[in-house]
């Protein structure tokens, strides 16, 4: 398999976090891709121009992470990230669903706070910082239930809190939210976590 990435990209983490803990990472190539360069072929791979995008050993193009993911569950019948039925299923899947909509409006926060002075959207930027907050306020009810399971709510949920620390950290979420902190505390120490760290190209 080969996987279009890139090193900053949340979504893409979820997918390489999935990928370790389901013991399947060394099958999949990593093709580092810039959706920013002109010169780049992602949108022959994904025609929304966006990373990650999956090539399966059938030649089969995969995009948008929670898709990725699923594939990548099925591979392994030893363990499952998103649960096969009832309560168990419906909590994680809603759970990948909150964290990638924090994830979707930190993005949208990241891109309109980089507008140059007289187009940029005070107004916007604080819907998106609203979005977060009440989505962080949902993760904080329910933290102290999250306990050690491994699926993709949780592996969602850690990356999203990892994107708001690598790009936010001046916010602090955690003062609001100390339940959820003292669980990401641990869940960030696995060695998945640690392995994908985000960091900015050098």
């Amino acid at each position: 398999m080969k996987l279009h990435y890139s090193p900053t990209s949340p979504y893409v983490r979820k997918v390489l976090v999935s990928a370790i803990e389901l013991g399947i990472s060394a099958s999949i190539e990593l093709l580092p891709t810039n959706v920013w360069d002109p010169n780049t072929n992602i949108a022959s791979h994904n025609p929304l121009g966006k990373v990650p995008a999956l090539m399966t050993e059938g030649s089969e193009i995969l995009y948008d992470s929670p898709v990725i993911v699923d594939y990548l569950d099925s591979l392994n019948p030893d363990l499952e990230l998103i649960p096969a039925s009832g309560r168990a299923r419906w909590n994680a899947l809603r759970r990948q669903a909150l964290a990638d909509g924090i994830l979707d409006a930190a993005i949208l926060r990241l891109l309109e706070e980089k507008r140059p002075d007289g187009e940029r959207s005070d107004g916007w930027i604080a819907r998106q910082k609203g979005v977060i907050n009440r989505a962080l306020a949902q993760f904080e009810s329910e933290a102290d239930g999250f306990g050690l399971d491994i699926n993709i709510g949780t592996i969602a949920t850690g990356v999203a809190l990892g994107y708001l620390d690598f790009r936010f950290a001046g916010d602090n979420w955690r003062a609001d939210n100390p339940a959820l902190a003292d669980w990401f505390d641990i869940f960030c120490d696995r060695p998945s976590m640690v392995e994908t760290t985000p960091k900015d190209p050098t």
